[in-house]
């Protein structure tokens, strides 16, 4: 029953955050709003719709370990599992405003969130400055849409779902209300399940946050960048993925924490070890600001194999496997300074001069 409920949950959150984007995106086009802003705004923070459902829901059941690792486990598949995938399908070209803008704000948040979670707890204070940020980053974006270029428009234009049948404004307001109704559905069956799984596998919450419930709520963003890589959009493809992150830290993690009585308490685990992997995720954007303006497969492959070795460090941490401590000392020992190594010839390759 709770597989069955935890699929259910899932099929529901994918609807609902369709159903949502398309509404949405529709509405706002309707009223005048221009695809720019609907595609920075609507479509990026709309497929991060699941992980504020889980997120808040969660909360509100007192699983503050679930909100925790449902936001970090997603910003980290989202930049090592979908980036990955969709260079491997093709090279990604990113957006100059991506790259000086977007990005930094990434890390920045992600700084921020970090050292409010050092203390073991975000407060409802420091969620509520989260939420600020994140109203206070939609009015920018809005207000420097009115200065973008008409090739801009055309470009997030392609974004907005278009059909015969849902050009009416009623229709557009019933996806709205329907999808966000699927959402919070979706989100309870979801978090009711999850929790269970955790308890029957002797696991915590955090690991499924993490895992299951990350990937799974990261789904419409797997879909977007998936689709947007294959249809050759290969900076909307990076673009939903960074907003959605930006989106995560600021609105996600905001919003759970303002509606929980205490604030979040944040995990040991999450503190020592995943918190300071999404950040090290959000700087590994940084060599497209050094290098160019592209993810090339290789790059791709090695976010790809970061993400599996994560998953195997926490299935062997929550099982306490006997080779837990070989496992990491050969990641710290080989595989990163490899890594460093390989990443700084791609940076003298690719720099001009060198």
């Amino acid at each position: 029953m709770h597989a069955l409920m935890f699929v259910l949950g899932l099929a529901a959150l994918v609807a609902g955050a369709e159903a949502l984007v398309r509404g949405a995106s529709r509405l706002a086009v309707s009223w005048g709003i221009s695809p720019l802003v609907v595609g920075l705004t609507v479509v990026a923070f709309g497929t991060s719709a699941p992980e504020m459902a889980v997120s808040v829901g969660a909360s509100l059941a007192g699983a503050s370990d679930l909100a925790i690792g449902n936001v970090v486990g997603s910003n980290i598949a989202n930049v090592m599992l979908i980036l990955g995938l969709s260079a491997l399908i093709a090279p990604l070209l990113v957006h100059e405003q991506i790259i000086r803008q977007e990005i930094p704000i990434m890390i920045g948040a992600s700084l921020v969130v970090v050292a409010m979670a050092l203390d073991g707890d975000i407060g409802r204070i420091e969620a509520g400055l989260l939420f600020a940020g994140v109203i206070a980053y939609t009015v920018f974006l809005v207000a420097q849409s009115r200065r973008a270029s008409r090739e801009a428009e055309d470009e997030f234009a392609s974004e907005i779902p278009a059909s015969a049948w849902d050009r009416h404004w009623a229709v557009q307001a019933l996806l709205v209300m329907g999808g966000l109704g699927l959402l919070v559905l979706g989100a309870d069956w979801l978090v009711g399940a999850a929790v269970a799984f955790a308890r029957v596998l002797g696991v915590s919450d955090l690991v499924i946050g993490l895992t299951v419930v990350a990937v799974g709520t990261s789904m419409p963003e797997i879909a977007t960048s998936l689709v947007a890589a294959l249809r050759g959009q290969r900076d909307i493809a990076v673009g939903n993925v960074v907003g959605s992150n930006i989106f995560n830290l600021l609105a996600v993690l905001g919003a759970a924490g303002v509606v929980s009585a205490g604030g979040l308490a944040v995990p040991d685990a999450a503190r020592n070890f995943d918190l300071w992997v999404m950040l090290a995720v959000a700087f590994a954007c940084l060599p497209i600001l050094l290098t160019g303006r592209e993810i090339a497969r290789w790059e791709g492959a090695l976010f790809l194999a970061y993400y599996a070795l994560y998953l195997l460090y926490l299935v062997l941490a929550a099982q306490q496997h006997a080779s837990l401590q070989a496992f990491s000392s050969a990641m710290l020992s080989y595989v990163l300074p490899l890594t460093a190594v390989t990443l700084l010839a791609s940076f003298l390759r690719r720099k001009p001069g060198l």
